[in-house]
């Protein structure tokens, strides 16, 4: 053993605990095999914090079986094997060490070493629980809120985290905090979550960070204070929470609460969407797309744009259309357009529909078909897509795909004016000219009875194709 820079009093408890173990001591064993695993005293041994421990649990001590199992699953001093891990954690928890109890827990919830068993893993987080383990009573609430291992219940989620959260635990001062936020299993409180959220963003949790963050931006419990609101994203942020990423890069974009820099915004929406996150993806494609806070890409506008696409983005999704419809930085290709509107469309993005409507009314990328370009120009102007209805009401003009039906014709247009498509509002009067008042009338009323349904707000409207 290296003596440089150890007390002569750590050294002889060293020479202790090593004389007792290798005279046979479990505790001794156990005591000195920790030393070893922490660098405690002494340099950090894995390989000796292995031998030691290993000797400590064969002779059926708790902690050292719980630390053993601990080596095993990390893969230090030996070689990583969860059922190896899952074996020793087991030893220690039937013997009631806590540490071991809320260990198996997690590897019967993962499945990691043994079958996965979310009901196994609850029993075990609740011996732990029940022994006063903050992270296991944690774990137990959390089981009871995604109702893993037993029916969800929301009181009993509450009063577990609520047991941890008192005792310091961030992880379940968050959940507690998001409990409020949603209501879940108690009345809505934005003034209650923000007292969690503060509790576990003082301890660095970067998710409490982020929600303490968004309630300043919104208001939220608090009055808004966008200062302190891009100071906690940018606490959460820097730890890599790419959520908190994104809403800095949201606030610099539009200079909410802060100097506009879209440049700085690019920098946050990358590290953001490098982690997987769609709408920065999404918003990194527009910049790149529009030339905003970068010289301007098609190439890198599509990448991210695709990015954003495969992982079911409709706006991404949308844009790609756009992009192989126009033939903007890719050779045009109106089959891959509408396969991408299509891919929108199906999730109900109305300025796909309707895209996706004009391809096969026009015959581009699709077989013609006027009552396939009817059906989808339907499906969006019944969500207010003011292009659609034009659309719509043309084709009931001209009896394509659809009966000719004037007085239908000139209430979809009459929706279309309203919801501010202007060639609707110019043409109209042109069209009523030729409807008898009683046809007017009819139109109408029809129109009336349609805003009274669905509202009389229309879907912002993109790309006119």
């Amino acid at each position: 053993m290296n003596r440089q820079n150890i007390s002569r009093e750590n050294y002889q408890t060293y020479v202790w605990f090593r004389q007792a173990a290798e005279r046979g001591d479990a505790y001794a064993q156990f005591n000195l095999g920790l030393m070893y695993k922490k660098g405690d005293c002494i340099e950090r041994d894995y390989a000796h914090a292995f031998k030691w421990l290993r000797q400590a649990a064969l002779q059926g001590l708790a902690f050292a079986q719980n630390h053993l199992g601990a080596l095993y699953y990390n893969g230090r001093g030996v070689d990583k094997s969860d059922v190896e891990a899952a074996y020793w954690f087991r030893h220690s928890a039937e013997q009631g060490d806590p540490s071991a109890q809320q260990n198996l827990g997690q590897m019967y919830k993962k499945g990691r070493g043994i079958d996965q068993d979310h009901e196994l893993a609850l029993a075990w987080f609740y011996r732990a629980a029940e022994q006063g383990v903050a992270s296991a009573q944690s774990l137990l609430a959390e089981c009871y809120l995604l109702g893993h291992g037993a029916a969800r219940n929301y009181p009993l989620a509450m009063a577990w985290f609520r047991k941890a959260a008192v005792q310091g635990e961030a992880i379940a001062q968050l959940n507690l905090g998001l409990m409020y936020k949603r209501g879940q299993g108690v009345e809505a409180s934005d003034t209650q979550a923000l007292c969690w959220f503060r509790q576990a963003a003082a301890q660095g949790n970067a998710m409490a960070q982020r929600q303490l963050g968004v309630a300043y931006a919104d208001g939220l419990g608090v009055r808004a204070d966008p200062l302190r609101a891009f100071a906690w994203l940018q606490r959460s942020a820097d730890q890599g929470e790419k959520d908190a990423q994104f809403n800095l890069g949201v606030m610099l974009a539009n200079g909410q609460g802060v100097d506009k820099d879209e440049v700085r915004a690019m920098t946050w929406y990358l590290r953001a969407a490098e982690q997987g996150h769609t709408m920065a993806q999404y918003n990194l494609g527009s910049m790149y797309a529009n030339g905003r806070g970068t010289t301007r890409d098609q190439l890198r506008a599509l990448e991210w744009y695709r990015r954003a696409a495969d992982q079911g983005a409709p706006n991404a999704q949308f844009n790609l259309g756009v992009i192989y419809a126009t033939g903007q930085g890719v050779t045009k290709d109106e089959a891959q357009a509408a396969r991408w509107y299509r891919i929108a469309a199906d999730q109900g993005d109305a300025s796909a529909q309707n895209n996706l409507g004009v391809m096969y009314a026009n015959g581009q990328g699709v077989a013609q078909d006027d009552a396939m370009a009817v059906f989808w120009y339907t499906q969006a102007a019944e969500q207010g897509h003011a292009l659609a209805q034009y659309n719509l009401g043309g084709m009931y003009s001209s009896g394509r795909g659809v009966g000719r039906d004037t007085v239908r014709s000139y209430m979809w247009m009459l929706l279309a004016a309203d919801a501010g498509d202007e060639t609707a509002s110019a043409n109209k009067s042109i069209v009523a000219r030729r409807l008898t008042p009683s046809e007017i009338g009819s139109a109408l009323d029809l129109s009336r009875q349609w805003q009274l349904v669905h509202g009389a707000a229309a879907t912002p409207q993109r790309v006119r194709h």
